[in-house]
């Protein structure tokens, strides 16, 4: 424990802490114990020591994989770290045109705090910014990709906000009502034995609503993670505030994370997903995860005019036809079909990619989900407003 390499595993565990991994004192000793009585060979052998002691959840892997990639960049550094020697921190470079996800997260955490001048100085710039448009607006446009770990903690206090649809379904049932349309006989006639039977008062009754089930499939393949993390803070918002709920993740199986997203705490509901999900950041089969939903789960959920959301980027080469049958049939089951696809953010997107062109079809609405802007737009939509665009204008443009 005497040896320089503890201050590196110190300072890249407040790098991870920072980048929002939860990393307590105990997992720095243990790294430290492991990476000094272990036979390390090489950067792979780092890697996977340090992997095993502070990836706790299955979410947490692409923070790490980027602060990893990041504070071992150079191949010395690990040589020398295995040497016992003591190599300078290094500074976080420059982030790219187009950065990954959670890469702005970890260079944060890499970056040192500003000091107070410094903050005077950018607040004094920056005031005539602030005049014309607020932070919140500003959190509301931003990609949830490339928000920062501060960022995404006031976005998921924002989508806990928000106003929920009141979108109300007729059913069979009926329910008393003094200003009803239809006389309520049972009720009539026993008012009137009460009385004695010597007048007659009659009572009415009204066809009763309630809000439809909403039932939401998210992808949580590799390269949509960041963004179904954020819309699984919605669906847990949304549980809260409607009994009917039911989430399923799927990548390379299909998982039903309904109960989890019970949990009255948000993170707590999230870990418990990605603990339920196994296949959390992996492939994807979008074709087999619907069978399995249609074969498995339709008849259980989908009563009651069923609004189902189809989370995924429909990115799927292979079984076309059998991803265009079981969307068929997931179309007829439901009252509306609403697919949401981060892809649509890029103003040159076209529905070329054949997965795609085999869902669109059998969708009712084609929405973009990326930041809390279009969230907004999705509750709007929810509730019965906003603009509905035909998804097959995809189609004649592709």
């Amino acid at each position: 424990m005497t040896g320089l390499i503890a201050d590196n595993v110190a300072y890249f565990a407040r790098a991870l802490r920072g980048a929002g991994l939860k990393v307590g004192q105990g997992s720095v000793l243990d790294a430290v114990m492991a990476l000094e009585s272990g036979a390390l060979g090489g950067r792979e052998d780092v890697y996977w020591t340090m992997h095993a002691v502070f990836v706790k959840r299955r979410e947490d892997m692409g923070l790490f994989n980027q602060a990893f990639a990041l504070f071992w960049r150079r191949r010395a550094l690990i040589e020398k770290m295995m040497a016992m020697m003591s190599p300078e921190a290094i500074a976080p470079p420059k982030p790219d045109a187009k950065p990954k996800a959670a890469a702005l997260r970890v260079q944060e955490a890499f970056t040192p705090p500003k000091q107070k001048d410094e903050e005077v100085i950018r607040e004094l710039t920056e005031f005539s910014g602030r005049l014309t448009i607020s932070d919140t607006e500003t959190l509301k446009g931003r990609d949830f990709a490339q928000m920062s770990a501060d960022e995404v903690t006031r976005a998921t206090h924002l989508i806990a906000q928000l106003r929920l649809p009141h979108d109300t379904v007729p059913t069979r049932r009926f329910r008393p009502d003094p200003r009803g349309s239809r006389i309520d006989l049972r009720r009539t006639l026993r008012q009137s034995m009460r009385a004695g039977g010597a007048g007659i008062q009659l009572a009415f009754r009204e066809q009763a609503e309630k809000h439809p089930p909403v039932v939401a499939l998210v992808d949580i393949s590799g390269s949509m993670a960041e963004y179904s993390r954020i819309l699984l803070h919605f669906l847990h918002a949304l549980t809260d505030h409607r009994r009917q709920v039911h989430s399923f993740t799927f990548g390379t199986r299909l998982t039903n994370v309904s109960r989890m997203l019970r949990t009255r705490d948000p993170d707590e509901a999230l870990a418990l997903c990605g603990k339920a999900a196994p296949d959390w950041e992996g492939g994807t089969r979008i074709g087999q995860a619907l069978h399995d939903f249609n074969r498995l789960w339709s008849r259980r959920v989908l009563t009651g005019g069923a609004v189902v959301l189809l989370f995924t980027d429909g990115l799927e080469r292979q079984g076309l036809d059998q991803l265009g049958f079981e969307a068929d049939r997931l179309h007829r089951s439901s009252r509306r079909l609403v697919w949401l696809n981060p892809l649509l953010r890029f103003d040159q997107f076209e529905a070329r990619a054949g997965g795609i062109r085999a869902l669109l079809p059998h969708v009712d609405e084609f929405r973009t989900i990326h930041n809390l802007a279009s969230m907004e737009a999705l509750v709007k939509a929810l509730g019965g407003g906003g603009r509905v665009v035909d998804p097959r204008v995809w189609l004649k443009a592709g």
